[in-house]
């Protein structure tokens, strides 16, 4: 069942004593075959759990990078269905790598929450971040996804106060998303020291791992987080690839990037594991 896809790689990486690496990347973008070159990419380089982002044309929590490679998916035509075929594909020679769909509550509500509970056990994927669906307005989606044991992931903040916290725990499975800088994505990288504190609480209260993202763009600072948190998130780092590549002339060279930001993330998290 998906949960268990994510409870059994943080037994995983628990076990070799480092923390996983979430990566990020937006499908379709620039097409689904770059796409799911670039998931190989991940999975082959050390990517623990890959979060695919679903393109939304108002996202309210991505930073330029990330609209921007949303803009060019929703160009390229790229609908949630694309999004669930992309997994699908995926999960074809991959039944071990946990697959977070992230995005925004209007394209699923429109699917309709059953009817997209559904279809994404049926390709494979493990849980949703849903930005902009509050836990008081998620009910409805939780009982959908109970069926199939899908993970409902949340967020915090720095500013989540503890009352808050457990509102946020209610209901969530898989992992808690830490978000580490007030702002949108790629906005600035917070001192693992300034967020230790809340990120312990979140563990606390959720009883769920707890990964930390938001700012995260080198192995060095991966490092950093992996010494509070029990997983680390990169997405605008990847995504910056594709757009570099693409403004090169060079999409070919998009997935070869993007694995080898991947084996520098990845390596930097087992040697911080080591020390």
């Amino acid at each position: 069942m998906p949960t268990s896809r994510i409870t059994a790689r943080f037994d995983k990486v628990r076990a070799e004593g480092r923390a996983a690496l979430v990566s990020y990347i937006m499908a379709g973008d620039p097409d689904l075959e770059t796409s799911y070159k670039a998931l190989c990419a991940l999975r082959d380089n050390g990517a623990d759990i890959i979060e695919l982002g679903a393109p939304f044309t108002d996202p309210m929590a991505d930073g330029p990078a990330i609209q921007r490679a949303g803009q060019r998916s929703l160009k390229a035509g790229t609908k949630l269905t694309d999004v669930l075929a992309l997994a699908t594909r995926f999960r074809e020679d991959d039944q071990d790598t946990p697959l977070i769909l992230m995005g925004y509550a209007n394209p699923v509500f429109h699917l309709g929450y059953e009817a997209f509970a559904d279809a994404a056990a049926d390709a494979g994927i493990d849980g949703t971040i849903l930005v902009d669906l509050p836990p008081e307005e998620d009910h409805e989606l939780r009982e959908a996804y109970a069926r199939h044991e899908i993970s409902v992931i949340r967020l915090a903040t720095p500013t989540t106060t503890d009352k808050r916290i457990a509102k946020v725990a209610e209901g969530a499975s898989g992992f808690l998303y830490y978000v580490a800088v007030a702002g949108v994505t790629g906005s600035g990288s917070a001192d693992p020291e300034d967020i230790r504190e809340g990120v312990e609480r979140a563990r606390r209260v959720s009883g769920l791992p707890v990964c930390v993202g938001f700012g995260v763009r080198t192995g060095e600072q991966a490092a950093a987080m992996a010494a509070i948190a029990d997983g680390v998130v990169v997405g605008s780092a990847f995504v910056d690839h594709v757009r570099t590549s693409l403004e090169a002339g060079t999409p070919d060279e998009i997935p070869s990037k993007i694995g080898a930001l991947a084996a520098e993330l990845s390596g930097a998290l087992a040697d911080a594991g080591r020390n």
